[in-house]
């Protein structure tokens, strides 16, 4: 008699999480509770030496309108247009504007209205219709004095695959969507769905004065009132002196930080994860062991930073509040005295602590620690403070410091030189560790569960590379990773800590978890009560107590609040479908993806999930439709090809299934259920290759009873042969 094999169930590879991060996102509305803005020129009346330092700086200039003036001193013609995307673009500095011709003739042009940035590039931003402002495919290089393609040069040569320029029309390069908080001060987006438009509007072009200290005009009030010599009893505005290190850090990094927001509105000196939550190694534009391949999202190194974890060091020790360096040539002849305040020990003697020359580049302290390098035209350094690791870049894909400065040469060759100055160090093979840990993870790799949950059990483990770990853990088939993760529900970082409470949603049925969860309901950081909030979704709430049923609440509040924080982000939609469907809500899950797909038509997850739902609805042609669209935006996709191979099944195209099926094999995440869901497909005809099958899908989960089960069956079916014919062991 046949065995009864089950179809998997056409689940998508939901994520609760978000899956886009905002780039410098900080939003500030206009007028806040704690007073009245009075703009930067406010301030010149009794701070005009430090107002005429601020002006000129990246700062202060971090927007400014393309004026005549403007063009005069920043800008040099353009010498010949370049092809971008298949149409030709030349910058017409005196007219102020930008010349795209098609290849049909066909020429449009678009002003250039505002410049960003100013310290390595200037981008420019032109109006569009809907009131969007756009970022424009041509870029000018401030050192070289030459204009280049923008999104050309935001390729990452990732080691695992490649990458590919947007559109420069693209809503990621939109930037009342995506880059306006980090520009400009006290903006206000006024973004309406209905319309998708914008009415947007900022006080101040630039980084003011109070974006750093808050409202001025209760200050301004109050010190004109003072008599002569008489100081005031109260600022009635935020002063950085009494700020500790961790508020000085919080109110600089979400300007420097790949994140996403909890909130809509932070305010200086409040905690930073009660506001964001940060994107780690989880994320491609980081190497597995931590070192910039994207954008300077300075943040997430900084907390790996062995200096900033001391909790004495913050921005302000090297930079001024206006973003200058305070130890620049211009301002001191000791290259090395950000450092040597700490470390005069290793200054001394640091011929012998370098194994270089004290004179030159080697001899500066940044050179290894802080290496430099470039991306989009831009420099980053590497604020991790750690020392060069060349056997760690060889294997992750980060250039050294090593080999920054020797170029005719290998990692290899940097690796053996460090391993002979270094033999006992305990630094080098940490950092080896780690990367291999979060390469693994992110390969879904479990044969390195076990070394992966004995890290995040160990006091020194790095927090940046715990929350890394969590994340990647979502999907884990392996129920020995979560007693770790509960476990890091009581990590002292709140970071690890929300990043564990959002692993261990694939856990809630184990009642340990549902507990811990709901204590950390409680959690004293936001990020920690929304990821609780957002794991505990499917939880029955009928049989919770008041108290129980009331913290769950509060913490869903939070949540939804965070979705609304960015009514024109495809991402919040998405994630709120999610929440929606988890909670059993599918009209209303339905109605956010929709919402989704509307503002991101290419977007590949809400298309999967609307068509599971609408194929648990019964509407199997939408299903298909759905991922249809999704496999034309990404015909790789894992998610998006075990769902269309099974909805594509339950039409009868064999065929297409087997297609689709075996395409989402190459997914690490869909490997195990796409292997045995074909096995399924092409079991009756052929039982040796569904056997094979079945093993692919046993490998890439070992220990899965239905899927042993599956190969059994279908071996005896097969004679005890393999599809390649061979006995089976």
């Amino acid at each position: 008699m046949r065995k009864s094999v089950q179809w998997a169930v056409p689940v998508a590879a939901v994520s609760v999480a978000a899956v886009v991060a905002a780039y410098g996102l900080l939003r500030k509305r206009a007028e806040t509770a704690g007073g009245t803005y009075a703009g930067s020129s406010s301030c010149r009346e009794c701070h005009e030496a430090f107002y005429q330092k601020w002006a000129p700086s990246h700062h202060g200039k971090a927007m400014q309108p393309v004026t005549q003036a403007f063009v005069s001193e920043s800008l040099t013609p353009m010498e010949a247009a370049l092809e971008v995307g298949g149409r030709r673009y030349r910058a017409d500095v005196e007219r102020r504007e930008v010349v795209e011709e098609g290849a049909d003739g066909a020429v449009a042009r678009y002003a250039l209205a505002h410049a960003l940035g100013g310290k390595n590039v200037f981008y420019f931003l032109t109006p569009l219709a809907k009131g969007k402002l756009q970022v424009l495919p041509l870029a000018y290089h401030v050192d070289d004095r030459r204009w280049y393609d923008t999104t050309g040069s935001m390729l990452r040569h990732f080691v695992e695959a490649g990458d590919q320029a947007l559109d420069w029309r693209d809503p990621m390069l939109t930037f009342n969507t995506a880059c306006f908080g980090c520009h400009v001060s006290q903006l206000a987006k006024n973004y309406d769905f209905a319309s998708d438009s914008y009415r947007t509007t900022w006080r101040e072009p630039g980084i003011s004065c109070e974006s750093c200290h808050g409202p001025a005009e209760e200050h301004n009030r109050l010190c004109r009132a003072l008599k002569p010599g008489e100081a005031p009893k109260t600022l009635g505005l935020r002063s950085w002196r009494d700020f500790s290190p961790d508020q000085v850090n919080s109110a600089c990094a979400p300007c420097h930080a790949k994140m996403y927001p909890l909130t809509a509105e932070y305010v200086p000196g409040e905690t930073y994860f009660d506001h964001f939550d940060l994107v780690c190694l989880e994320d491609r534009d980081f190497s597995a062991d931590g070192r910039d391949l994207g954008e300077n999202y300075t943040y997430t190194l900084w907390l790996m930073n062995p200096c900033a974890q001391k909790g004495r060091l913050d921005c302000v020790h090297c930079h001024t509040s206006s973003g200058r360096y305070r130890f620049s040539p211009a301002v001191t002849n000791d290259v090395n005295a950000a450092c040597s305040g700490c470390h005069e020990d290793k200054a001394r003697r640091l011929t012998a602590h370098s194994r270089h020359p004290a004179q030159g580049a080697p001899g500066r302290c940044i050179s290894c620690h802080m290496p430099s390098t470039q991306f989009a035209a831009m420099r980053r350094s590497d604020h991790s403070h750690r020392p060069p690791c060349p056997e760690a870049s060889a294997r992750f894909g980060a250039a050294s410091a090593c080999i920054l400065c020797h170029t005719d040469k290998r990692e290899e060759w940097a690796a053996s030189f460090v391993r002979a100055w270094h033999p006992q160090s305990r630094l080098r093979p940490k950092m080896v560790r780690e990367g291999e840990l979060v390469e693994a993870a992110r390969k879904r790799d479990w044969s390195r569960l076990p070394d992966i949950v004995g890290y995040l059990g160990q006091p020194e483990a790095e927090p940046v590379v715990c929350a890394s770990l969590l994340r990647l853990l979502r999907g884990c088939p392996d129920a020995s990773a979560w007693p770790a993760a509960r476990a890091c529900l009581g990590h002292a970082s709140p970071l690890v800590r929300g990043a564990a409470a959002g692993a261990l949603a694939d856990d809630l049925g184990t009642p340990a978890t549902a507990a811990a969860l709901f204590r950390a309901l409680a959690d004293p950081v936001r990020v920690v009560r929304v990821q609780a909030a957002q794991a505990l979704a499917p939880y029955p709430r009928r049989s919770l107590d008041r108290a129980a049923l009331d913290r769950l609440n509060r913490a869903e509040a939070e949540l939804l609040s965070m979705y609304a924080a960015r009514p024109d982000d495809w991402a919040s939609f998405y994630n709120l479908g999610n929440y929606r469907q988890a909670r059993g809500d599918a009209a209303a899950a339905l109605e956010a993806y929709r919402a989704a797909i509307r503002l991101r038509p290419d977007a590949v997850m809400p298309h999967v999930n609307a068509a599971v739902l609408a194929s648990q609805q019964g509407d199997l042609p939408e299903a298909v439709r759905l991922l249809r669209e999704a496999w034309k935006a990404s015909p790789e996709h894992g998610a998006v090809n075990l769902n269309l191979g099974l909805a594509l099944a339950e039409t009868g195209d064999a065929g297409g299934a087997a297609r689709h099926l075996r395409a989402a094999m190459a997914d690490p995440a869909c490997r195990a259920q796409a292997a045995y869901n074909c096995a399924v497909l092409v079991g009756a005809g052929d039982p040796a290759a569904a056997a094979a099958l079945c093993g692919e899908a046993l490998a890439a989960e070992p220990g899965n009873v239905r899927y042993a089960e599956a190969r059994a069956f279908y071996l005896r079916a097969a004679g005890g042969r393999t599809a390649e014919g061979a006995a089976a062991p």
